[in-house]
């Protein structure tokens, strides 16, 4: 009898999905974080996967900062219609409305702190115990010292030092009141892993991701799209160039690559041969060497 080996991205989809249904399995109220990025957007075709012809039976959250680009919005109240999901809001500018959270001012202005308390409070207001997010352990260096299920303690807070061990993929989600866990089923996917299973699974994108004109601005070495939410420095030119997005963020912070890629073949091979990681590109990550890390400590996704 011949036997049947898994290809690489087969052995990534099993592992995925396997973690995908532990969740479901382990905890009451689960949920998926939706950015509307490819990440994100591997994770909910992997989320149906797992559980068809059942629909997916947890909600997606998509934390609102109001500085999104328009593409991402559309392209995700188009893929929640299709799949057929609940789709929570949780909204950055309630947050500044409320006082719970006060906007930053000047050029370099980012709401993507202030996304930790929205985060937080959605969370808690819809008692979710498990929120599956898209990162994985290539893209940055505090990110590498995820396991898939990470420990968020009774404030949202991440103990890097105290991660439980997963040996044998055996997974601990016991939990005391009020803490909960973020769960990381595509941890062991690269960019490259991501972007192969996107062209093998035919997987619908936001048009940022690929190649097109847009005006932008460069600062400090960083291609901004030009948008009502950059305040522009008396010394900066608006120019249209052409490029693409690796990661998608908020429109203040995410940069672009100048790049002809317009197709999946083309932005495969341009991944291979790229020497630096896809949040090389996000503003925010560059306010300090830790950045991530720290935010990640206070509750970030």
């Amino acid at each position: 009898m011949a036997q049947y080996y898994l290809s690489h991205l087969e052995e990534l989809e099993a592992e995925a999905i396997f973690v995908i249904r532990e969740v479901v399995s382990q905890f009451e109220k689960p949920a998926l974080l939706f950015s509307g990025g490819k990440d994100s957007i591997v994770l909910a075709h992997l989320s149906k996967k797992a559980f068809y012809p059942s629909r997916i039976p947890f909600p997606l959250i998509h934390i609102d900062t109001g500085h999104n680009f328009p593409e991402t919005i559309a392209f995700r109240d188009d893929l929640v219609n299709k799949l057929g999901v609940q789709l929570i809001v949780g909204s950055v500018q309630q947050s500044i409305n409320d006082g719970k959270v006060r906007e930053e001012t000047g050029v370099n202005a980012s709401r993507n702190a202030l996304q930790t308390v929205t985060l937080l409070d959605t969370l808690e207001k819809f008692k979710i115990d498990a929120a599956m997010g898209g990162a994985r352990r290539d893209e940055e260096k505090a990110r590498a010292k995820e396991r898939f299920f990470s420990h968020r303690d009774e404030f949202g807070q991440w103990d890097p030092k105290n991660q439980r061990p997963e040996l044998w993929n055996l997974f601990n989600g016991k939990k005391h009141l009020g803490e909960h866990f973020r769960i990381f089923p595509i941890s062991n996917w690269t960019e490259m892993d991501v972007w192969q299973y996107i062209q093998n699974q035919n997987i619908d994108l936001p048009s940022l991701y690929f190649s097109h004109q847009r005006e932008c601005v460069v600062r400090d070495g960083v291609i901004l799209a030009k948008s009502e939410f950059i305040q522009l420095k008396p010394e900066e030119e608006v120019k249209t160039m052409t490029v693409r997005y690796r990661t998608c963020g908020d429109m203040p912070i995410t940069g672009a690559v100048e790049s002809d890629a317009d197709d999946l073949d083309k932005i495969i091979a341009e991944v291979a041969t790229t020497r630096t990681t896809e949040r090389g590109t996000r503003a925010d990550d560059k306010r300090g060497e830790t950045a991530m890390e720290d935010r990640k400590k206070s509750g970030y996704f």
